[in-house]
C-alpha cells in the first residue's frame, strides 16, 4: 500500500507541476497582448530638432497622428506669453487641429487660416476670427537644447501653459 500512496502522490505532484507551468505560460501570455504594440509606445515620444527651422517659415511635424506647427518668430511678429525662448530665438509650438472642429488650418503669409469656417490663429497661435473658442493647443513637450521631445511635460511647457491660463 505504501508504493501505491507514494505512486499516487508521484501522479498528483507531476499533474500540479504540469498545471502550473500551463497556468505560467498563460499570464505570460495574457500579459503581451495587454502591453501595447511597440509602434504605439515609440509614437508616444517625438523628438524635433528646432534649429533647422527658418524664422517665419512653420513646420509641420506630426506627434501622436497629430499635426505639430512650429513657427520660429521673425523679430518683427508680436511678442507673446506663450513663445518658447532659446537663447534669442522664439518659437511657436501648437497642436494643428483647430479648436472649433479639428480642421487643420494652412499658412497663410502671416497666420494660420482654417479653410472650415474661417477660423484664423495669428502667430501666437491665438484666435483672431470666426469660430473657434481658444487658441491652439499646447503639446505636452520638454526641452533640451534646441530639441524638443513631444509627449514629455517638461517645465517650458509647464511655464507657457501656466501663462495661457493667465
Amino acid at each position: 500500500m505504501s508504493k501505491e500512496t507514494n505512486r499516487r502522490d508521484f501522479i498528483g505532484y507531476s499533474f500540479a507541476a504540469v498545471a502550473a507551468v500551463g497556468g505560467a505560460a498563460s499570464l505570460v501570455g495574457m500579459k503581451q497582448a495587454w502591453d501595447p504594440l511597440p509602434s504605439v509606445l515609440a509614437g508616444g515620444f517625438t523628438t524635433v530638432d528646432l534649429a533647422p527651422v527658418k524664422a517665419g517659415e512653420p513646420e509641420t511635424f506630426v506627434w501622436r497622428g497629430k499635426p505639430i506647427f512650429v513657427l520660429k518668430k521673425t523679430p518683427e511678429m508680436e511678442q507673446s506669453s506663450r513663445d518658447l525662448h532659446i537663447g534669442e530665438d522664439r518659437y511657436i509650438i501648437a497642436i494643428g487641429l483647430c479648436t472649433h472642429l479639428g480642421c487643420i488650418p494652412a499658412w497663410a503669409k502671416d497666420k494660420w487660416k482654417c479653410a472650415c469656417h474661417g477660423g484664423e490663429y495669428n502667430t501666437s497661435a491665438k484666435q483672431t476670427f470666426g469660430p473657434p473658442p481658444r487658441p491652439l493647443d499646447l503639446p505636452p513637450f520638454s526641452l533640451k537644447g534646441t530639441v524638443i521631445t513631444l509627449g514629455e511635460d517638461g517645465p517650458e511647457h509647464q511655464a507657457i501653459a501656466a501663462a495661457m491660463k493667465a
